[in-house]
């Protein structure tokens, strides 16, 4: 008996966080015969190549990581040719999130459009976050959450780092960095108002891994602020590397905006944080909220809270005076197990796949290939 055939439809390139994920699912769940397919090149482009790709393999069921254009369309082409069922794997809130990121109101109709589509044409809806089911049951749209994950054997220390006791604490962010014009805003900016705030009053130094068009910006402000000597931009680096960076961090900072776009997240930096063993300070929104303890959890307000790194520097202090060991948090690995874990969440995944399937009724017409 021929195992059902899958195929992932990502709206990433190879090496990002969504083929990642989507490549950690295709590789757990075996009773089912998947491909990964890749957004590269023009959107255009890229639609044509996934269409064209998942006609060869003609899978039972397409899952398409993250609600943008290629998957969706690709997906929907092959649907409407195949009536082959897609579920969408969404993390954001795309509607809000590109307003926020300055689109025109023509833009914003068009990812509305793309939205609304997709939620009404998937045979299934996985989100990353709790408030994100949520909002979709409340527009009569059913969703099961299975969060951002992380293989933890691949980011948990061997041998658990040993910190030098006279090294001054480092702070660490990873991910891109987008400068967001509507907020005046981008991710780091807490990393720089931290340092520059506790400059003087406690040693410290910060580094900040990953790209984008903030990254300018934040460099800027360490020189204007005298602590460009502080903070190390490490720039992108591959996914495999991630784990020897996140070695070199005392606390992690994982923030999230206290609106519906934050509150959706569960963020896929925070498994990654907690699987490495790491102390985390989060903003007390999304998922981190749910899953975190209280020492770690900061609280933000509203879409941007310029008080916030101030709450920082105070828990920061608060910490160091009670000689908190950032060594090493075993308990955070296995909070990353429980939660995180893909070998947790990818039984879930089939879960989805196994009833769409059970639901799919496919007259003998539509299995045929469509050239």
């Amino acid at each position: 008996m021929r195992r059902p055939r899958l195929a992932f439809l990502v709206n990433g390139a190879p090496g990002s966080a969504m083929a990642e994920r989507a490549q950690a699912f295709a590789d757990r769940l075996t009773e089912f015969s998947s491909r990964v397919f890749f957004r590269t090149g023009g959107r255009l482009a890229a639609i044509e190549r996934m269409v064209r790709g998942i006609s060869v393999v003609r899978p039972d069921v397409c899952y398409v990581v993250d609600c943008a254009l290629s998957g969706v369309a690709a997906a929907g082409i092959y649907r409407r040719a195949t009536a082959t069922p897609f579920i969408l794997d969404t993390g954001d809130a795309v509607v809000e999130l590109g307003r926020v990121l300055g689109r025109g109101r023509t833009g914003v109709a068009a990812t509305r459009a793309l939205e609304g589509y997709a939620l009404r044409t998937a045979a299934a809806v996985v989100v990353r976050g709790s408030y994100h089911r949520e909002l979709l049951s409340a527009r009569g749209v059913p969703a099961t959450v299975v969060p951002d994950g992380v293989a933890v054997d691949q980011f948990a220390p061997v041998r658990p780092p040993i910190r030098d006791a006279g090294a001054p604490p480092t702070i660490g962010v990873v991910g891109s960095s987008v400068w967001v014009p509507t907020r005046q805003t981008c991710y780091g900016w807490e990393l720089v108002e931290l340092i520059r705030l506790l400059r003087g009053r406690l040693p410290l130094r910060g580094i900040l891994v990953g790209d984008g068009s903030g990254i300018e910006v934040l460099r800027r402000r360490c020189i204007d602020y005298g602590i460009n000597d502080c903070v190390e931009f490490a720039g992108r680096v591959p996914y495999f590397e991630l784990p020897e960076w996140l070695r070199k961090f005392d606390v992690c900072l994982s923030t999230q905006t206290n609106d519906v776009i934050g509150k959706v997240r569960t963020t896929g930096k925070l498994p990654l944080y907690l699987a490495a063993g790491r102390f985390v300070l989060a903003s007390r929104v999304g998922e981190a909220a749910r899953v975190l303890p209280g020492d770690m959890l900061v609280e933000f307000a509203g879409e941007h809270d310029p008080d916030y790194p101030a709450r920082l520097a105070a828990r920061i202090e608060s910490l160091t005076g009670q000689g908190t060991d950032f060594s090493h948090r075993p308990e955070c690995v296995d909070m990353a197990r429980e939660h995180f874990d893909y070998d947790r969440l990818a039984p879930r995944v089939a879960e989805v796949i196994e009833r769409v399937l059970s639901r799919a009724v496919r007259p003998r017409s539509a299995r045929c290939h469509s050239r």
